[in-house]
């Protein structure tokens, strides 16, 4: 069936983007529950993996519908980039909790998530509203491949350490970077000029 906005109700178009941010929020605690169960129970590891790429998935597919029915709004994007942070920063958790993810990494990881939505929120209190970046897109890609190979973790190493470990060197320096941009981007805000 061919989605169109213009058989799309603007009400329920908003509210059906809303509701999906909100599955990938609802999703993390089944992912996290598995990856806890994931030592004692057969399949916990790969039905963990499936579902915590199809609540990533969900994040590519409320931002295809927002663009193509032209839905944009200040809820809306806070949705979307808390559901974002809520996700990775749940599995992290649950990771680090099974030996699968460094504590420091998690730690740099989640931190750097909330210092930005603290951002976010103060530079909103000054009127402006800061849109997700190409940035925040590498990086939650970026997250996700690392998080997913640390729930699936091949045994096999590479050098001194496994692929997902590797993998997750890389998430937390894009995490890192992609700070730095957003901290260039709103320092305007809080020296009284636009960004």
């Amino acid at each position: 069936m061919r989605l169109s906005y213009q058989g799309a109700d603007r009400r329920h178009a908003a509210q059906l983007l809303n509701g999906i941010s909100l599955a990938r929020v609802a999703l993390t605690v089944p992912v996290m529950a598995l990856i806890f169960a994931g030592a004692h129970v057969q399949y916990a590891y790969p039905a963990a993996a499936a579902l915590f790429t199809v609540a990533a998935a969900t994040d590519f597919f409320d931002g295809y519908l927002a663009r193509k029915w032209h839905r944009t709004s200040q809820l809306g994007v806070f949705l979307d980039t808390t559901a974002d942070k809520l996700l990775v920063a749940g599995v992290l958790i649950a990771l680090v909790a099974a030996d699968r993810a460094w504590g420091w990494a998690a730690a740099l990881i989640i931190g750097r998530e909330i210092a930005v939505l603290g951002l976010k929120a103060a530079a909103a209190g000054s009127g402006i509203v800061v849109h997700p970046s190409i940035w925040g897109k590498v990086k939650f890609n970026v997250q996700f491949v690392a998080i997913l190979l640390a729930i699936l973790r091949y045994d096999q190493r590479i050098g001194n350490m496994y692929l997902d470990e590797w993998a997750m060197t890389a998430a937390v320096i894009v995490t890192v970077l992609s700070a730095w941009s957003y901290l260039k981007y709103m320092a305007p805000a809080f020296h009284g000029t636009q960004p």
